[in-house]
């Protein structure tokens, strides 16, 4: 099975089947599909009908290879799906951003490699970075990492949850579920 394939089964299960909370903005979902992105890519029958395996197409496609995260896998995986679970939970261009500012934040003042933009695009310069956090730091610094951005999600979720009181009715189980 391929890494994403078991990232995709792992992250339907959290999921699980149909949804349509009256809180969620997202409205009907079905293994954590919303119905705006289905309709976007092609699916326009009853969301409580969404195929399990177009659910997971639509991941494949648009979470994992269209944001680069694919390509942050072969550099470290449990990072490239840590930016997945994210991607998917707050849109894949918050999760690279949480990685740019943890990587400039992490570079000791640019003295291991120079500040990135944040864009919120993985481009060759987050790439570099990412390798040159690596080569500086040893393979052990990817939980470092993935705790500098459990700590930005988190902190986004306890924003969200201040900010619309509606949405304190998602914040233990985002918590509980993806973070760290």
């Amino acid at each position: 099975m391929d890494h994403i394939d078991a990232l995709i089964d792992d992250l339907i299960a959290r999921e699980g089947d149909y949804v349509n909370h009256p809180a969620d903005r997202g409205g009907p979902t079905r293994w954590g599909i919303t119905e705006a992105v289905a309709r976007r890519h092609g699916y326009h029958d009853k969301m409580s009908q969404l195929p399990r395996t177009e659910a997971a197409a639509i991941y494949k496609r648009i979470y994992w290879h269209a944001p680069g995260f694919a390509d942050v896998a072969a550099i470290a995986p449990d990072l490239a799906a840590e930016l997945f679970d994210t991607g998917v939970n707050m849109g894949t261009g918050t999760a690279t951003g949480f990685l740019q500012r943890a990587l400039n934040a992490l570079n000791r003042n640019g003295r291991d490699y120079a500040d990135i933009v944040v864009d919120r695009k993985m481009g060759p310069a987050t790439l570099r970075a990412l390798s040159a956090f690596f080569d500086t730091r040893g393979r052990a610094a990817e939980n470092v990492l993935l705790k500098a951005m459990d700590a930005l999600q988190g902190a986004h979720y306890v924003r969200l949850a201040e900010a619309r009181p509606s949405q304190e009715a998602f914040l233990y189980g985002w918590l509980s579920n993806r973070i760290g």
